[in-house]
């Protein structure tokens, strides 16, 4: 018991020492919004010398921050919700009806994983000029939503496997609930976890995303967070003064949303990374 003691207190210590290391970019970025552009050149990790907002302020202003953070959440809310709402029914089909054309269907999805997003850009690029979407938030959506159903797929489909009792399903059925009545009533309500999963990790793909934005929206009205960023790296300099504050800003939305999801996230993956 001695030895197991000291070998979980080592342990603690080497977890908060990669804990302490790995917080070091975070502490760097955000005391650096507190600095001029001298101070963070010459004294990178040390204290500022005086404490001022002025940056956010400055920064708030230059980024257009309330058009970018609205274009980067409708972008990220709606890729979400077709997303979700492809993939759970996707899913359920493909969990509950194992035949031999959903079994070709799921692996030629599989497959698709493989496939490098960025092989069809060009092709991509011409369907979407044809339909008029290009430098429209909905061209980015429709690319983004459909880049990440594939994996939603799988994990959604994992979770119904090992997760989800088939007699549940037999027993509703036999009370006379429909498919659908079963689906909305029983399953959906128990991929709670799995859902809240799904979401934070498309979300989080298509906040961080700057390809596809950089590529279909050309006006700056519908310019998302990560190409106003952008605008700070020059071909010879690159204004750090500015470009820390407008990180912070821009990952501020998304960490609240991580922090709110955090429960069902960890529920999520553990349940679906379990058979039997």
């Amino acid at each position: 018991m001695k030895k197991e003691k000291i070998k979980n207190r080592i342990i603690s210590i080497c977890i908060f020492l990669l804990v302490c290391v790995w917080m070091i970019p975070v502490y760097y970025m955000v005391v650096s919004t507190f600095k001029t552009g001298a101070e963070v050149a010459t004294s990178p990790l040390a204290l500022p010398s005086h404490f001022s907002f002025d940056a956010y302020m400055d920064s708030f202003v230059k980024m257009q921050y309330p058009k970018a953070l609205f274009n980067t959440a409708f972008i990220s809310v709606m890729t979400v919700l077709i997303n979700v709402t492809v993939s759970t029914f996707a899913a359920y089909t493909l969990a509950r009806r194992d035949n031999r054309i959903n079994r070709f269907i799921y692996m030629f999805f599989i497959v698709g994983m493989m496939v490098p997003v960025q092989m069809g850009l060009s092709s991509l690029y011409k369907i979407m000029s044809g339909l008029k979407l290009v430098d429209n938030l909905f061209s980015v959506v429709l690319i983004n939503a459909a880049a990440s159903t594939i994996s939603s797929i799988f994990l959604i489909k994992s979770f119904i496997k090992s997760a989800i009792p088939v007699e549940l399903e037999e027993a509703a059925k036999v009370d006379g609930c429909s498919v659908f009545g079963v689906f909305f009533r029983i399953v959906l309500p128990l991929l709670k976890p799995v859902l809240a999963t799904v979401t934070i990790i498309v979300m989080l793909g298509t906040w961080n995303d700057y390809l596809n934005p950089s590529l279909f929206l050309q006006s700056r009205q519908n310019n998302v967070i990560l190409q106003e960023l952008y605008r700070n790296v020059g071909q010879f300099s690159t204004d750090w003064a500015s470009m820390f504050p407008m990180l912070v800003l821009g990952i501020l939305p998304l960490t609240i949303v991580y922090v709110l999801l955090q429960k069902f996230i960890i529920s999520g993956v553990t349940q679906g990374s379990i058979k039997g």
